[in-house]
């Protein structure tokens, strides 16, 4: 899975490894590291939106069912 992470959330997701190895406390981004980060973020939200609306498209179909009763 991190394979498919963009680069930006690549580097903090290591950075946070890291972190966890030395037993910090803190993880300090510079403003320009919290805006890639942020836009990343961004941009996985904004496909997985995407790919929502199209999965309601699809399932958009509408199905009639009749009963009857038959001989019943």
């Amino acid at each position: 899975m991190e394979d498919n992470l963009p680069l930006h959330l690549k580097m903090f997701n290591d950075r946070v490894k890291v972190m966890n190895q030395s037993n910090s406390k803190q993880l300090i981004l510079s403003a320009q590291e919290a805006r890639n980060v942020q836009a990343d973020i961004f941009d996985i939200l904004n496909y997985c939106a995407g790919l929502n609306i199209k999965s309601k498209s699809i399932g958009a179909d509408v199905v009639s069912v009749n009963m009857d009763g038959g001989q019943f």
